[in-house]
């Protein structure tokens, strides 16, 4: 029947906008190259710009109900459930959620907005982050100088919302009734840079450990003496869905962010996170190794109070 190779998209549950929308592109673009169309050939038949469809399957824009539905009759989608799916699907991805009210959506970047939306649907999550704690793990305090660092680029009310983000989103992933596993990787220089001062990173770094002790968190250090990869790497992120191939990766460097849904380079970046985890402490050394930086850090706070 037409429509069986595409069975596997069907969902039963609402979706975040951003997983939705992803979704319907892969279906789209699944379902056109297994009758070995091109996107050109669909221009064609539909009377459609090229650009159109190219913006369609690239997840750049949300599809209409009238649009997908002459779509489907092209490929000779004929599965009546996966018809309706599919449709409630492109209604989704034009939904609004938390990230959508005015004072995130105004003063997050547009990547920013994708991941908040994949992080929520994420069955895994592997971050790279070798100067900083990854942001869902900050403290108010930690996070407030991370942003404060940028104070001549970003305004107030800026760094306000995207501080108020990091909190949501830890909040979100923390306390969802299905966490994904979540791998975080990062420099042992990190423990060496007191950002914000000593009591705010001591703070951060006992906050960091009580994190660690969740079944679904896995951190892990990469000593300075194995550290040649990551001066050579900034920082990215890969959230998975439940395969490997079902994967988009997110990377920033400065002010600039993407999110990116290329196979080979979610690929290349994934054998870094791996290379770098072989390279790293194990769980229980790192975990050694930040309460012995905390420690050492509240001795030397007891020392400056009673001196």
């Amino acid at each position: 029947m037409a429509g069986e190779h595409l069975t596997g998209w069907i969902m039963t549950s609402p979706e975040p906008p951003a997983v939705a929308r992803r979704r319907v592109r892969l279906a789209l673009r699944a379902a056109r190259e297994a009758r070995g169309f091109t996107q050109q050939h669909v221009a064609d038949e539909l009377d459609w710009s090229l650009s159109k469809v190219n913006r369609i399957e690239k997840g750049d824009v949300t599809v209409s109900k009238t649009d997908l539905l002459a779509l489907l009759e092209l490929f000779g989608v004929d599965d009546d459930e996966l018809i309706d799916d599919l449709v409630r699907a492109a209604r989704s991805s034009r939904q609004r959620g938390w990230w959508d009210e005015p004072r995130f959506r105004e003063h997050l970047t547009p990547p920013m907005l994708q991941l908040l939306q994949f992080e929520t649907e994420a069955t895994a999550i592997r971050v790279f982050q070798p100067t900083l704690v990854t942001g869902p793990f900050q403290t108010r305090a930690y996070a407030q100088a991370v942003l404060d660092f940028w104070q001549p680029e970003l305004s107030s009310v800026v760094r306000e919302a995207r501080l108020e983000t990091r909190l949501m989103r830890g909040e979100q992933l923390l306390s969802r009734a299905d966490p994904p596993d979540i791998y975080f990787i990062f420099d042992e220089s990190l423990l060496h840079r007191p950002v914000g001062g000593v009591p705010v990173m001591a703070e951060q770094l006992r906050h960091l450990l009580l994190i660690m002790e969740r079944p679904t968190v896995h951190v892990r250090v990469v000593p300075s003496a194995a550290g040649a990869l990551v001066a050579m790497l900034g920082p990215f992120l890969i959230c998975d869905f439940g395969e490997e191939e079902n994967a988009v990766l997110y990377r920033e460097s400065l002010l600039l962010d993407e999110v990116v849904h290329s196979a080979e380079t979610i690929g290349r970046h994934r054998r870094y996170f791996e290379h770098l985890w072989q390279e790293s402490l194990s769980e229980t050394e790192s975990v050694r190794l930040i309460e012995a930086r905390a420690d050492h850090m509240y001795s030397r706070m007891r020392r400056d109070t009673s001196g």
